[in-house]
């Protein structure tokens, strides 16, 4: 194998005879970009896949900590009991009994204390709220449920859906702190269907008894996405890390150039998985204004992740939504609360997670400087906290982390079919209704690889014929 590129040349005449053969350039090695990758790949297309980072997995990919670790994922994650793809993918490359679903420690942090939020039960005893004032807190879950179609919470923002069903108290006291963490300067432009979807997903991922139950693949998602990586070397693909691509050209007649740092190519068709606004600047040489504003349109929060490997565990919570707005962090996330301390050299894991705009100081600031910043607010939590706890910290950074869903986002959503013919567009802004995760990612490029075999198998059925 040369340089970056890993692949082979097996399996190139593979599925010919179900359609013509293609030769397709994916821009993006996240799950998405994974998950058209192979199926295409299985399907007898030459597929190359162009990542501009140095590992698979995208928002998932991991780490290696070290001292006897399980590997790490960069930013926290964990399936729902709802997420059907995923499960799906999983069994059809044989780590289904890989994963365990277990129960999850949720609370809420509000007036320096971790109020207990795991089940139906524990609302009903929430003393941040008087009892009438949690039983409409209650009724949110329920009104999630039952709405039949979210086209009818388009025209709403999350806050005037909230205030109507929970009343101003509820709001006040529990979302909008939470609708501030997480989009800040945005929050007020939230729409309801971002907030239904949460809660309908979660309240979907329960056990028997309420309680919220969480599924993790032992050894990291990264095993999931270097399963899917090395099924699509083994059918012919190639997956170029450290490559990212410039610039996407129209070729005379048909097909495409893609120039990347690892040199330039040549392709039938591109699909690009990343965030519309970098599709943008890779088109912006040819395209016309509207549609570059059109992908430009989406506003996009950066998130800024600090992993802690500590001594000794923090709390007994695995997912702490934090209500108090001087703490500059939406969540504490303990994963060694969900996954045994054991996995991890007996190490114990806290993710503290911060939705930011990419231009806010933080984000371009120093890995010490994130840790030095983060120490006195996480002293002020758990008061018994020291910095000789921690083992060690590491600092991930990711610019297109969250699209901010606005009201009436249907018609903010490019297209899949690109400005030009053989140019698709496959980007979580474009898995709405549902927001962002693994099993979208997974349910949506295969999604567009089926569609895309199928048209192929006609076209070569009318050609035949």
């Amino acid at each position: 194998m040369a340089g970056n590129e890993v692949g082979s040349e097996m399996g190139s005449e593979a599925g010919s005879e179900a359609g013509m053969k293609r030769r397709y350039a994916i821009i993006g090695a996240g799950f998405t970009g994974l998950a058209l990758a192979r199926d295409l790949a299985r399907a007898g297309h030459q597929v190359t896949v162009h990542e501009s980072g140095r590992f698979v997995g995208g928002l998932a990919g991991a780490f290696d900590p070290g001292g006897g670790s399980a590997p790490l994922e960069r930013f926290y994650h964990h399936w729902f009991t709802s997420d059907r793809a995923v499960m799906a993918l999983i069994e059809e490359l044989g780590l289904a009994g890989e994963v365990r679903f277990r129960p999850s420690r949720t609370a809420m942090y509000f007036a320096n204390r971790a109020l207990r939020l795991s089940t139906p039960l524990d609302l009903l005893r929430f003393p941040a709220l008087p009892f009438t004032d949690r039983l409409r807190l209650g009724r949110l879950a329920l009104a999630a449920r039952r709405v039949r179609d979210w086209r009818a919470l388009e025209g709403l923002t999350a806050s005037q859906w909230l205030r109507d069903i929970g009343g101003e108290r509820v709001y006040r006291v529990v979302w909008e702190p939470l609708l501030k963490g997480k989009f800040g300067a945005a929050a007020e432009d939230v729409s309801a269907v971002w907030i239904w979807n949460k809660l309908k997903l979660r309240g979907g991922s329960r056990g028997r008894g309420g309680g919220e139950r969480l599924g993790y693949l032992r050894g990291s998602f990264a095993r999931l996405a270097e399963a899917m990586a090395e099924d699509i070397r083994r059918h012919g693909g190639s997956i170029r890390l450290g490559s990212p691509v410039r610039r996407l050209s129209p070729l005379a007649g048909a097909g495409w150039r893609i120039e990347a740092a690892t040199g330039s190519s040549e392709a039938d068709r591109v699909i690009a998985t990343h965030a519309p606004p970098l599709l943008a600047a890779l088109i912006g040489h040819w395209a016309d204004a509207d549609i570059l504003a059109r992908l430009e349109r989406i506003r996009y929060l950066a998130n800024l992740c600090l992993v802690l490997e500590l001594d000794r565990p923090l709390s007994e919570t695995y997912w702490l939504n934090v209500t108090d707005p001087a703490f500059p962090f939406v969540g504490v996330i303990e994963h060694t609360n969900f996954q045994p301390a054991s996995s991890y050299g007996g190490r114990h894991v806290v993710y503290l997670s911060r939705y930011l705009p990419a231009e806010e100081a933080l984000f371009g600031e120093p890995d010490d400087a994130v840790f030095d910043f983060a120490m006195p607010h996480l002293q002020r939590m758990f008061p018994a906290f020291e910095r000789g706890w921690v083992r060690q910290y590491h600092v991930w950074r990711a610019r297109w982390a969250q699209p901010v869903v606005e009201r009436h986002y249907s018609r903010l959503i490019p297209p899949e079919e690109g400005p030009a013919p053989g140019l698709y567009l496959c980007s979580m802004a474009q898995i709405y209704p549902e927001d962002r995760g693994t099993n979208y990612a997974i349910r949506q490029g295969r999604r567009l690889a089926a569609r895309l075999i199928a048209e192929d198998r006609q076209a070569t059925g009318r050609i035949a014929g």
